[in-house]
């Protein structure tokens, strides 16, 4: 694999965790506890779409095959879709979108301060814009994680359940191949290593906080970076790309 190969793919996996998230906080828009938190979970699933629409647009480039984002998006099965498994799990209450904000949000902003230090300029300028808006999503979430895990005895319990269900996702996050291992080498990307032990101190700092046991870890789930998905993308995929298929060519 040549080292122009591998960047498309990592700036293409990039792009398929960040339009998978914003399809699923889109599904909650109307479904947060709060009017305000409806406005702010609309903003960041905006937020996460924009960051999607770059990364597609650079992986156009970099393949050198006329594709657009809109392909990228809208063109591809599910199979060919290389995102993490966390972000494509069923919204479920509101504390499971905030245990998956907080722990997809935690691995995300470490990757994007790593990235906006490596060698590509356009994929550092992309992390460096994305970062500032991960930053804040990451806030947001984590003080709710501390008002759900230090509220109610209900609201603790159904936190806790959240946390332990998806924590054996995480270990995907460091489960590095070839395309991480070229990016590492040939861009300066980010050292999984690293980021792993920062995760580890930095979700362990949250969880505490919020009244929690950090989960033991346990039977890891992985997969999705080699298209091997759950049973829930399949219906997110046929959802999400409804409309550009029942009408080819179609375009705003």
């Amino acid at each position: 694999m040549t080292a122009e190969d591998a960047l498309y793919r990592y700036v293409l996996r990039l792009g398929d965790n960040a339009l998978i998230t914003a399809q699923r906080k889109t599904e909650r828009v109307t479904l947060e506890p709060e009017l305000e938190e409806e406005l702010a979970n609309a903003n960041f699933a905006l937020d996460y779409l924009g960051q999607a629409r770059m990364y597609y647009s650079y992986a156009g480039e970099l393949e050198g095959r006329g594709r657009s984002e809109d392909d990228f998006a809208y063109r591809r099965d599910e199979r060919e879709f290389q995102n993490f498994l966390l972000v494509e799990q069923p919204n479920g209450h509101f504390g499971d979108a905030i245990v998956c904000q907080v722990l997809f949000g935690v691995f995300y902003e470490l990757q994007l301060r790593a990235l906006a230090a490596c060698t590509d300029s356009q994929l550092a300028a992309i992390a460096a814009r994305a970062v500032k808006e991960i930053r804040y999503h990451l806030r947001h979430a984590g003080l709710w994680l501390v008002r759900l895990g230090r509220g109610t005895e209900l609201s603790h319990a159904r936190v806790r359940a959240s946390l332990e269900n998806q924590w054996r996702f995480t270990a995907e996050f460091f489960a590095g191949d070839e395309v991480d291992d070229i990016v590492r080498r040939d861009f300066d990307g980010p050292d999984l290593d690293a980021m792993a032990a920062a995760f580890h101190d930095r979700t362990g700092a949250m969880i505490r906080e919020a009244g929690l046991d950090v989960p033991e870890d346990g039977v890891a789930l992985a997969g999705g970076r080699a298209g091997r998905h759950s049973e829930h993308l399949g219906y997110l995929v046929a959802e999400m790309q409804h409309l550009a298929r029942s009408f080819p060519g179609a375009a705003w």
